[in-house]
């Protein structure tokens, strides 16, 4: 055979052969066995995430009710000077109505 004819046989034998490597390397099932191994490697770090991001979650859902419950009373405080006040008001009332039987009796 001939230098020119053999290297085009052994050029064509080597594009076929390259041709079924890119076929065999892009091949679904490749593809799906590539997607697997990613997501074992990944879901681990991403159940931990998870695991973090609910547990900081409850613990802002408890601070949050705990502002919640503090502002509520503050509220209820400050609602509650009135309450106070008629209260200071009975007591005055009493105290002079007790001083001025104290000064009847003598």
């Amino acid at each position: 055979m001939e230098e020119p004819e053999m290297q085009l046989k052994v050029k064509k034998v080597t594009d076929k052969f390259t041709e079924s490597m890119y076929v065999l390397a892009n091949e679904p099932s490749v593809a799906l066995y590539r997607l697997q191994e990613h997501v074992r490697r990944s879901l681990p770090e991403l159940a931990q995430h998870k695991a973090d991001m609910q547990s900081w979650e409850e613990q802002s859902q408890g601070a949050i009710y705990t502002v919640e419950y503090a502002c509520s009373a503050i509220k209820n405080m400050k609602d509650s000077s009135v309450y106070f006040k008629s209260i200071e008001g009975l007591l005055r009332h009493t105290i002079a109505v007790k001083d001025r039987l104290n000064a009847a009796r003598r």
